[in-house]
């Protein structure tokens, strides 16, 4: 029936569009080292911690009530700390591993992902942490009659929130990588990172930027994902981790658009599979359809193969 058709649509652009957020980081870090940096579903999970305890902190200690002022200072504190995290673990896990063989960033970055679980785990403990609805109503588009009653096809403020503010993000780094300075130097360094050290780019500095910029779309991919569900635990890195690779990859690791459709995506597959078939063998679906995309397109869908430098 069309009008749960487009409710399963509205929904799968939604989780599509935190998955995208979480998988830029993803192909933003490999495009500029080659790395994939498996603790970035981690931060994403750190994120959602830190805007929960700030949230209580602000409406429980200091009494704030006026939500969009609220929501607009735990997003900028767990960007903060978020980007702190990456800063961090760029400059001292990854950076000194940089010159090694390929193996040993990859086998740190899971180390640091088990590091932040298990500390959130120890600090937090083990049972989910809720938060109860904040941002409620929405639109109702479309009504139709079914053999059980009526189903309406609504719109949440909420949704629009994370598909308009994804969009946004998205329409902002992709200016951002062609047309500053700061891009430039991205891009050089994802091409010859020799060469463009050469020409006078602070390699470092920038690869540090690109770990910072990822960490803080992490950071509000976890808020979003905080105020979308209202419950959050210490493994919703490691889920939304995978799944957010599985979507960079799907979308051609290195490509920004690439990420968003591949995170699209899988939020349509996962959310058009637990619809209509069964909700226990989603993830089996978007993984078996990207085997079978990338079995056809090796590089993704948006993805360009490497060219080999002789």
């Amino acid at each position: 029936m069309l009008e749960y058709f487009v409710q399963q649509l509205i929904n799968g652009l939604t989780l599509g569009s935190i998955y995208g957020l979480i998988a830029i980081g993803y192909t933003m870090v490999y495009g500029i080292i080659g790395m994939i940096n498996f603790a970035h579903g981690d931060i994403f999970m750190v994120g959602s911690f830190i805007a929960l305890a700030t949230f209580l902190i602000l409406t429980s200690v200091f009494g704030f009530v006026f939500l969009p002022v609220v929501l607009l200072i735990v997003l900028i504190i767990a960007m903060l700390f978020t980007s702190a995290w990456g800063w961090t673990v760029e400059r001292f896990a990854y950076r000194p591993l940089r010159g090694s063989f390929r193996l040993a960033p990859l086998i740190t970055a899971i180390g640091m992902s088990i590091v932040l679980q298990n500390f959130v785990q120890v600090t937090q403990g083990a049972r989910v942490k809720p938060l109860p609805p904040q941002i409620q109503g929405g639109v109702t588009l479309m009504e139709g009659s079914t053999e059980n009653g009526t189903i309406l096809v609504q719109l949440s403020y909420m949704q629009m929130i994370i598909i308009f503010t994804t969009l946004f993000l998205m329409i902002g780094f992709t200016l951002l990588i062609s047309r500053t300075s700061l891009g430039r130097a991205q891009r050089a360094c994802e091409q010859d990172r020799k060469m463009a050290a050469l020409l006078g780019v602070n390699v470092d500095r920038t690869i540090s930027l690109t770990f910072v910029m990822g960490a803080a779309l992490a950071a509000v991919a976890g808020l979003m994902f905080l105020l979308l569900y209202g419950v959050i635990d210490f493994y919703i890195g490691f889920l939304a981790g995978v799944k957010a690779f599985t979507a960079a990859v799907l979308g051609g690791i290195g490509s920004l658009p690439g990420a968003m459709l591949g995170g699209l995506a899988i939020g349509l597959i996962e959310v058009f599979w637990s619809g209509y078939f069964t909700v226990e063998y989603k993830d089996v679906a978007a993984f078996s359809i990207l085997a079978i995309v990338l079995i056809f397109m090796p590089s993704g869908l948006l993805g360009k193969p490497e060219v080999e430098k002789v």
